[in-house]
């Protein structure tokens, strides 16, 4: 599943086609797509895992679930479930999830709690967490509507740097603990960005998918953790439990 970091760099890589109409449309969608013909792109957004193109009265929102994908003037060798002809060139949508938005998307969606946007509120983030007491932290940081856009990865590597068990509850973090969480999930996915720019985003993986911990060098547990069951890779030696 594509985290906050790789939306964002598929918005940047789209940009030649804002301001362009919409001259062909076809895919396995079962949406109204025919809606969209004709249709002038606005803008390029992107909310935590979210992919938005948008349009004068409503707007597109991509998610890519867990094995979406997307190719820009080319194709894959699969049934495509959107695709989007402009006269300079295409974008292709695979394996994901493609529904409209209504009206203006600034009322749909809340940039506050987006980690990556320039309207990211670690107040609103602390207050949130605050509220929830008993959630554990491998499920706060996955939580969209505190740190929307965060991922698997960035969860695991979050916790490690700031070396807390995932399983600690919110409740029981110190305060500066707690402060070092909202601060690392926003400069962590920054770091995700351009490390993924730069293609080398897996040499810098400290925690995920690891088998021995560099700080400790023994092996890593590896479980599937929270309400989500998600892969959870953590040393129990240096992350506390709170």
């Amino acid at each position: 599943m594509p985290e906050g970091p790789s939306i964002v760099i598929f918005k940047e890589e789209v940009q030649g086609f804002k301001r362009k109409k919409i001259i062909a449309v076809s895919g396995n969608t079962a949406i109204e797509k025919e809606r969209m013909l004709n249709q002038t792109v606005v803008d390029f957004k992107s909310w935590g895992k979210h992919f938005l193109i948008c349009f004068k009265a409503f707007s597109l929102r991509v998610h890519f679930m867990l094995f979406g994908s997307y190719r820009i003037n080319e194709k894959k060798d699969a049934p495509a479930r959107l695709s989007l002809q402009f006269t300079n060139g295409e974008i292709n949508f695979y394996a994901c999830s493609v529904q409209f938005v209504e009206g203006n998307v600034n009322d749909t969606y809340d940039w506050s709690v987006d980690v990556m946007s320039d309207e990211w509120d670690p107040v609103k983030a602390r207050k949130k967490l605050k509220a929830n007491p008993d959630m554990l932290v491998c499920d706060a940081l996955l939580d969209q509507h505190i740190f929307s856009g965060v991922g698997n990865i960035i969860k695991n590597e979050v916790l490690f740097r700031i070396k807390v068990h995932p399983e600690s509850k919110i409740g029981n973090l110190p305060p500066k603990k707690l402060s070092e969480l909202i601060k690392e999930a926003r400069v962590y996915s920054f770091q995700f960005l351009e490390w993924k720019k730069a293609f080398v985003l897996k040499k810098h993986w400290l925690a995920h998918t690891k088998k021995i911990c560099p700080r400790d060098h023994i092996p890593f547990i590896k479980k599937h953790l929270g309400k989500t069951h998600r892969r959870t890779f953590y040393c129990e030696m240096c992350q506390v439990r709170y």
